[in-house]
């Protein structure tokens, strides 16, 4: 399609869609333009309509046979089988249908909440809004890290530039300028457009949007794109290879259990239909979409504590972290600079209150907070910077108060967090910018780099001086003044003074500072501001002070730290911060201890990978550190066997993120090409929600293994059932249709509560989990043999004695059917934990599965007293004495679990009293 767009200029294009690029769009014509065009999105592949998703459920082998066996029963008359049979196979559908469908609706709440924002101009005021929402014409501000959200015609950049691979296959940067191109070219060689789905690498720009959704270069070359497939998690990829094992295992039995009931003169087709039924309830055809399930419901949850998944195997791997590495600022730091100490003439004062919330008081020996030199310290911070504050998203100085309002709304900095705090302080003390501002006009700005260390502006004064202030590194500050301010005059700086000055700023670094100097001159009426060079201005300065600050530990993230020690996952500080500054943080969170080592990156880049290795293994602070230095020291715990853990925000984070086992990107700060590469984003940048992503992977892994451990006991107590009353030349204890009725009562329900089961309160003072490890671990696998023997020799007890009693068969297997079935739903509440007991963890403690059991047994018990289902499941009433019995029997298993379970733990303990 022709793109008319790169002939024309910025201005042009900005006429050409009826929108200022000053003031961006207004919020009613932005709505109208998004009611014309609709979302910008790509289409997806066609969603699976209701009706497919339910055709779906009849492709597994074992219903298909068991639509076969129902319509054979049709055939030799057996209607009630027919029919019954027909039900319970609808009725499966319809629950595999639920179950797909809430998964698909969790898997659909995640993709909206990972879909990327764009800052946008709109009615003058620079707002965030999901990409989604953009439209033609609106003005879009991007800067390296960004993903484009659409076609855009560049209106202003600033050293601008793009990898387009996605678009051209070219890898290689591609420079940004604005100029209208002489004819209209490809994609690869528009250098004043951008297209949706490239990255900017460097610089910074302005454009307009062009084209949105299908109607952009990617979405017409997309065409009928579709959504691609969640990969499966290593879990399911064995829970898959298990259930096939599983198969071929349960065919032999139930064609054992066939051909010997045949042989024992029972019908051909009763034992086929039996050898069909059996293999249905035994085999857990149920289990990878309640896994499904399990997983969805955590990653809700994950969402409820500011972690969201982006792959569904980092649920899974999450349970296994050994090893997590963190940046320091704004993950395990506040992420908001607070000035703590200031030095003036001499005079040391503290500052209080915290974060950008601009309250609090200045304290000190000989404070006067009246004084020119006080005033002079708060102006010029206030002044020589570009930061604004801002309260409830919108930019104040200090007047505004929303109508109605009881308490004050959220503080934030819009800037850089280190203008932030200065502005942060001067407000404190009464100084706020536009106030000033209504008094004094900039006139030039000398703007901060990292080779002049600091930054000047010129004002015109209220009294009409030309004055410039200066803030920046100390050192570099101090060496161009000849005088300090004293009680409101310069007065010349000789040595010892420069020599205090110096030590306050040592003293304010060794206590993990950041450390600012403030200075000014006065220039003579005959400099021009505009046109004079910045060593002539910034020269012979006026020392006025100097303002410590900190970036402060987030009270979580140290909880957090110490809840990773207790759960055996070490932590390691990353942060680009001095060596000194880095020990200081990091021991205050708990991370170090006063002798550990702090490995730079300088050292770093001295050794090899075998080296690197080997100290990592000991190293939890790094300090002066480079993206690419993430990136070796990932590998280096990965090589030492390591599940890793690391998390990153800027573009240059992304290949030590993709590198780790779970990569954590950050949703505030977090650039979009570090969002593509993670597992999982961080919604609030906070240290302590990745602890809480892990304390919930390991309890989703906790309860799947809950599950399994109901599904398959309950399925080998079915198979044994069966099995030794055919071998022992015993009737059949159950008919088909009751097995196929067990199947769906006892399955479905309490199974799938078993997923939403609570935390274990102790599961962080686990070690990390093998990720290698069988799911049979631990004693599982020994746990379902033998409970499911358990469930089978206690049911055949009951039919053989009910039977024996009073030879009636209908009686007999009425016991066994609800003796098989209560036993079952009594020990889903036995599966719940394997180190506590029912008694111990409450009855009443998973009220989803209270509601799943009561439900499963008011259905049980209707098949025994309904007359019109009483002969489709061959079952006859039964007395109190009948139930006594029953649930004794139920019980009897929890009881005998419970006294052996308190004697084991009183053995332990005396163990453990022993080796003390």
């Amino acid at each position: 399609m022709p793109d008319i767009w790169q002939t024309m200029s910025a201005e042009e294009t900005a006429v050409r869609l009826q929108v200022d690029t000053s003031r961006g769009l207004g919020a009613d014509e932005a709505r109208a333009r998004l009611e014309r065009v609709g979302l910008n999105t790509l289409e997806k592949g066609p969603d699976i309509a209701l009706w497919q998703m339910f055709l779906n459920q009849f492709k597994d082998f074992m219903v298909l046979v068991l639509l076969a066996a129902t319509a054979i029963s049709g055939f030799l008359g057996e209607w009630s089988d027919a029919v019954t049979i027909s039900i319970i196979v609808l009725l499966n559908a319809i629950l595999g249908v639920v179950q797909e469908q809430r998964a698909e609706r969790s898997m659909e709440a995640l993709r909206e909440l990972t879909s990327p924002e764009a800052r946008v101009v709109r009615d003058g005021v620079e707002i965030k809004i999901p990409a989604a929402e953009l439209v033609p014409g609106d003005i879009v501000l991007l800067e390296a890290g960004d993903r484009v959200p659409a076609d855009i015609r560049l209106a202003r950049t600033v050293d601008l530039e793009a990898v387009e691979a996605v678009l051209t296959g070219e890898s290689n940067p591609v420079c940004k300028h604005t100029r209208p191109l002489e004819k209209q070219v490809g994609p690869a060689d528009a250098g004043n457009m951008l297209y949706m789905g490239t990255v900017l690498t460097r610089g910074r720009g302005l454009g307009i949007v062009v084209a949105t959704g299908m109607a952009t270069e990617v979405g017409q070359i997309a065409g009928m794109i579709k959504e691609a497939e969640q990969e499966p998690t290593p879990l399911q990829r064995r829970l898959a290879q298990l259930g096939k094992g599983l198969v071929t295992f349960c065919l032999a039995v139930c064609a054992v259990v066939v051909i010997v009931g045949i042989q024992r003169g029972e019908p051909v087709y009763r034992m086929f239909l039996t050898g069909v039924s059996l293999a249905v309830a035994a085999i857990p055809e149920g289990l990878p979409a309640i896994v499904t399930v399990a997983l969805a419901i955590g990653v809700q949850r994950m969402i409820n504590r500011n972690s969201i998944i982006r792959r569904l195997p980092a649920v899974e791997t999450l349970g296994c972290a050994t090893f997590i590495c963190s940046d320091k600022t704004g993950t395990l730091t506040q992420n908001e600079m607070t000035v703590r100490r200031v030095h003036l003439a001499g005079r040391e004062l503290e500052v209080t209150g915290e974060g950008y919330d601009p309250k609090g008081k200045f304290k000190g020996d000989g404070l006067d907070t009246q004084g020119a030199d006080f005033a002079k310290m708060m102006s010029i911070a206030a002044l020589c910077n570009n930061a604004t504050l801002v309260r409830n998203n919108i930019a104040v100085g200090g007047l505004f108060r929303k109508p109605g309002q009881k308490k004050d709304p959220a503080w934030t900095v819009s800037g850089d967090p280190t203008e932030g705090a200065l502005l942060v302080m001067a407000a404190k003390a009464g100084f706020w910018r536009e106030r000033l501002e209504k008094k004094m006009r900039r006139l030039a700005e000398i703007p901060f780099d990292s080779d002049r260390k600091r930054m000047t502006v010129i004002y015109k004064t209220a009294g009409g001086r030309t004055e410039a202030y200066i803030k920046g590194a100390p050192d570099v500050v101090l060496g161009l003044c000849t005088h300090f301010l004293r009680d409101g005059r310069p007065v010349p700086l000789d040595k010892r003074t420069r020599g205090s000055i110096l030590a306050a700023n040592s003293a304010m670094a060794d206590g993990a500072l950041r450390v600012l100097a403030v200075a000014y001159r006065e220039l003579s009426p005959g400099m021009n501001a505009g046109e004079a060079a910045p060593e002539e201005i910034e020269s012979n300065l006026v020392f006025v002070g100097l303002a410590g600050m900190i970036d402060p530990p987030r009270p979580a993230a140290i909880q957090a730290v110490h809840t990773c020690r207790r759960a055996g996952i070490r932590v390691a500080m990353i942060t680009g911060d001095h060596r000194l500054t880095a020990r200081a943080v990091a021991r205050e969170m708990g991370i170090a201890g006063r002798g550990s080592r702090v490995l730079t990156g300088a050292e770093l880049e001295e050794m090899s990978e075998e080296e690197l290795a080997r100290v990592a293994e000991n190293v939890h602070v790094y300090a002066r550190v480079s993206p690419r230095h993430k990136l070796r020291i990932v590998r280096a715990l990965k090589r030492n066997g390591h599940v890793v853990a690391m998390t990153g925000d800027g573009v240059n984070d992304a290949p030590a993120v993709k590198e780790a086992d779970i990569g954590i990107a950050m949703g505030v700060s977090g650039t979009d090409v570090t969002r593509e590469a993670s597992a999982m984003v961080l919604a609030d940048d906070n240290f302590s929600s990745i602890v809480a992503a892990v304390e919930e992977g390991r309890g989703i892994y906790d309860n799947i293994r809950k599950f399994i451990r109901y599904l398959l006991s309950c399925n080998v107590g079915e198979v044994l059932v069966m099995f030794l009353a055919v071998l022992g030349g015993m009737p059949l204890p159950l008919l088909p249709i009751q097995i196929l009725w067990m199947n769906l009562v006892t399955d479905g329900l309490p199974a799938m509560a078993l997923g939403v089961d609570p935390i274990d309160r102790n599961i962080m003072r686990r070690p990390p989990r093998d990720p290698q490890e069988s799911i049979f671990s631990h004693g599982l696998g020994w746990r379902i043999l033998s409970s499911g023997t358990v469930i089978a020799v206690l049911t055949l007890a009951v039919f053989g004695l009910s039977y024996a009693d009073g030879r009636n068969l209908d009686l007999a297997r009425t016991m066994a059917f609800n003796t098989l079935v209560f036993l079952q739903l009594v020990y889903v509440f036995s599966c719940r934990s394997e180190h506590a007991t029912i008694w111990e963890l409450g009855w009443l403690s998973n009220p989803h599965l209270v509601g799943a059991t009561l439900i499963s047994a008011v259905l049980q018990i209707s098949v025994n007293y309904i007359p019109f289902l009483q002969p489709v499941f061959h079952t006859v009433p039964l007395g109190v004495h009948h139930w006594l019995t029953i649930l004794g029997v139920a019980l009897l298993p929890t009881l005998a679990g419970t006294v052996l379970g308190g004697v084991g733990s009183r053995l332990r303990e005396r163990v453990t009293y022993l080796r003390v």
